[in-house]
């Protein structure tokens, strides 16, 4: 009974203890931003930062997947992507892969352990960091930056799982863009 009841806490707590598995989303908007003023965007030059890992520099499919899920979910919200030389907006994104730790101390002192002896675990996972800035193509100043972090682990080699995960991503991260239709914005951060 004791075993079957232990079973059930992990079992419940498991949302708790994979943090490192849970998708961090967050946002930043210039105060006072009325988006309503912006129609157009085009993808901006290149610039010099590589993504920080050769498995995405050098991945065509995650590039066109990144920019896909971008020009889809920013049609969903009203905006054209221009040909012309003058967009309202310009976008930009970043990618980087990087080793991070998780500690489960915060399980321990709500009674989840791993084991028996209930001793701090160290778990170790690489961190995939997608950034978004979308930047006044009139004035070249960021407007809105968006971030989202996840576990790539099962994710590198797999098309179909990166895919669902760079399209998840993209949505939660442009959920955060102020409405067109809202007026200006007062927050800094959202």
């Amino acid at each position: 009974m004791r075993a079957l009841l232990r079973l059930a806490a992990l079992t419940l707590s498991a949302p708790l203890w994979t943090a490192c598995a849970t998708m961090n989303v967050s946002s930043h908007v210039q105060r006072g931003l009325d988006i309503t003023q912006y129609r157009s965007y085009d993808w901006g030059p290149a610039d010099a930062l590589p993504t920080g890992d050769p498995r995405l520099d050098q991945d065509p499919f995650f590039q066109d997947r990144v920019q896909g899920a971008f020009e889809k979910q920013m049609a969903a919200h009203g905006f054209e992507r221009t040909g012309s030389d003058r967009p309202d907006l310009l976008i930009h994104y970043h990618a980087s892969i990087t080793q991070r730790i998780d500690v489960n101390r915060a399980d321990q002192s709500h009674g989840y352990c791993y084991d028996d002896d209930c001793r701090a675990r160290v778990i170790e996972y690489e961190a995939g960091t997608l950034v978004l800035d979308i930047v006044d193509a009139r004035t070249n100043r960021v407007i809105w930056r968006s971030w989202a972090q996840h576990n790539v682990e099962g994710v590198l080699g797999h098309p179909e799982k990166m895919a669902r995960k760079i399209d998840e991503a993209v949505r939660r991260m442009l959920e955060r863009l102020p409405p067109a239709s809202s007026g200006p914005v007062g927050l800094a951060n959202r």
